[in-house]
């Protein structure tokens, strides 16, 4: 039973770390809450961006089938995520409120790493980048970041490839809007999935993918509102109104129009 000499499971897990990065800066008890909430999902977000940019490896070179693995544990870390919010729901307006001035001018729309999966995914708002200047590290990575193909761009490569009518995009570092070429190449590809199997199911799993991303900035609204009503956000936005036109963000918007033509 001794492990003196040999590899433990705390020592595997770098768990003295881990569990010695929580540190309340008020009395207040929810405090330990709020810190794991975010501290948890920055983690499932460090997996979702792994998972994202091997599979976006493995789409560029056509390797799809293992991309598909991927890409629905993506999905599942979404929904990991959307699950947490039942739990920071347990706190009131009061318990927040006990410690809130605490947060300083700190808030998740600061967050690098979310901003990374929307990069990554192909949403990239050059200007949303000025929250992390202060860190010319994370700066720098979010703009190399966005000169880079995106997921959904190598995604429309493999359209292209297929034979598709689908020309690259002249601009790397700007949100996708919705193109007719793309959007009707969609559809051949849904109106016929036999022949086109492979492009279908990837078209599939970014909708699983968006669908969960969806419902967790959805739920991010609802637990705002609920804890902190329409009150401005720690980081100086409008809190519910900033996040709620969030909302209105479309990562692959080809793939949601193309339903409307079916």
């Amino acid at each position: 039973m001794s492990f003196r000499d040999r590899m433990s499971y705390g020592d595997y897990l770098g768990l003295d770390a881990v569990l010695s990065a929580q540190h309340p800066r008020s009395a207040a008890h929810d405090e330990m809450l709020f810190i794991i909430q975010h501290q948890t999902s920055e983690l499932w977000m460090k997996l979702a961006l792994h998972e994202m940019d091997a599979a976006r490896g493995l789409i560029a070179a056509g390797d799809l089938q293992p991309a598909f693995k991927m890409l629905a544990r993506v999905a599942r870390i979404m929904e990991q995520l959307n699950s947490a919010w039942d739990v920071l729901r347990t706190m009131t307006p009061s318990d927040y409120t006990d410690f809130r001035a605490a947060l300083g001018e700190s808030s998740g729309f600061q967050s690098w790493q979310y901003r990374m999966i929307e990069f990554v995914a192909g949403n990239r708002n050059m200007a949303m980048i000025g929250p992390h200047e202060h860190r010319p590290d994370l700066a720098g990575a979010l703009r190399s970041e966005a000169a880079r193909p995106s997921l959904y761009d190598v995604v429309l490569g493999r359209l292209a490839v297929a034979g598709f009518d689908v020309a690259p995009r002249s601009r790397l570092d700007c949100p996708h809007q919705p193109e007719a070429a793309v959007i009707a190449a969609w559809e051949r590809v849904y109106r016929d999935p036999r022949t086109h199997w492979e492009l279908y199911e990837l078209a599939e799993k970014l909708m699983d993918f968006e669908d969960y991303f969806r419902r967790w900035r959805f739920n991010h609204v609802t637990t705002v509102e609920r804890v902190i009503g329409f009150k401005r956000g720690t980081g100086g936005t409008g809190g519910v109104s900033y996040l709620r036109r969030m909302l209105e963000a479309v990562l692959f918007p080809d793939l949601w129009q193309v339903r409307t033509q079916l």
